[in-house]
Parts: C-alpha cells; structure tokens; sequence
C-alpha cells in the first residue's frame, strides 16, 4: 500500500496515516492478515518521525482495525473490523452533522448533498460484485 501524504494539510500526519489504512481496508485493498509496515520501517519510507507512525498504529490497534504482534509484526486485524455499535453509531451522525450542514449553507439541497454521498459510498462498494 502506498502512502500519500500532505504535508501542508491541516490534518496531523498520523491522522492521514490513520484515514489512509482504513480507506484501504473499505475498499478491500488490505485484508484480514495482510502485513504493514513496522513503524520504522513506514517512517523512514516516508521520511517522518517514527513517533508519529507508531501514534496512528496506536490508534488503529485501539479502534480493532490492526494487531501488532511482536513475532508477525503489525497486521490487518484478522478477525476483521468489529462492527458498528450504537455509540459508533452516534460518533458517526456527530461528524457528520457540522459537514451536512457546511453543505446546507453554501446552498446545495438535499438531493446534492444525497447523491455526494452516494457517489462516495459507490467508490468503496465497485469491487464487491467481482469477488
């Protein structure tokens, strides 16, 4: 999986790290099992702090989308990512609430808005009829 980082983007590094793995595992780019990087082995390839790799690994171990293991390294959950909860649930409709509205007040409508969700979710559900 290659990594493409924004340097000037207002998100923090490892929280692109984190998006990225997880936009991989959506979109069946990265499986159950399939290996990462090590932490320093990622952040050298990409020329950052160590530090900052091992944070989003963290994060993604915390949130059930990695194992790290000290004799297999760091890799996709095998077990597959634990599905959604209500709390996930709620987290969800509270990130999403300030971006809907975002769009509501620049005046697209609610079909706009609909069918840009919907063009988003179609981007992660193309390979699924092939397998």
């Amino acid at each position: 999986m290659l990594f493409s980082l924004n340097f000037e983007s207002k998100d923090a590094i490892y929280s692109q790290i984190v998006k990225q793995i997880i936009i991989g595992i959506a979109k069946r780019e990265l499986r159950p099992n399939d290996p990462l990087p090590s932490v320093r082995s990622l952040a050298s390839d990409i020329g950052i702090n160590f530090h900052t790799v091992n944070k989003a690994y963290q994060q993604l171990k915390q949130e059930g989308y990695i194992q790290i293991h000290r004799q297999k390294g760091v890799v996709i959950h095998p077990a597959g990512v634990p599905k959604a909860d209500s709390k996930y649930k709620e987290t969800l409709k509270q990130t999403l609430r300030p971006l809907i509205a975002e769009s509501l007040c620049k005046d697209l409508s609610n079909e706009s808005v609909a069918a840009l969700f919907q063009e988003v979710l179609d981007e992660f559900r193309e390979g699924e009829d092939e397998e």
